[in-house]
């Protein structure tokens, strides 16, 4: 019955801040939001809105929870690795044992973790 993923919730400890992270880092585009009686915004990737963010309540104190990351199928390993070495976030880039898939890790502005999976043709160099 399931035939894909729908969305991820994020609570944002600061709305403009993880937005501009999701957008400028991450590369989702911000989009259509209904008005829901509370502050947030829809982030998409190819035309869907496949990451909601909540900007009106506290973060829990256990930020992960039980769900571990969230992964993203991305493309532009170069560009992706040259705006993250630009901002100063801090990540981790690793190729998958085996599959040779290109992983960069690394936390949002309010903890949760993300992985942007990468084609293992794709390259360093631009």
């Amino acid at each position: 019955m399931i035939h894909g993923m729908n969305h991820f919730t994020v609570i944002a400890e600061n709305l403009d801040e993880t937005v501009k992270f999701y957008v400028d880092l991450i590369g989702l585009q911000q989009g259509p939001r209904p008005d829901l009686g509370f502050a947030g915004a829809w982030l998409y990737a190819d035309g869907r809105p496949i990451l909601h963010v909540y900007g009106d309540r506290p973060v829990p104190a256990g930020r992960a929870g039980v769900i571990d990351h969230m992964a993203f199928s991305a493309r532009g390993l170069p560009e992706t690795k040259a705006r993250f070495d630009a901002s100063g976030v801090p990540y981790q880039l690793k190729r998958q044992a085996g599959a040779l898939t290109w992983q960069l890790f690394c936390h949002d502005p309010n903890g949760a973790k993300v992985e942007l999976d990468f084609d293992p043709a794709e390259t360093l160099e631009a």
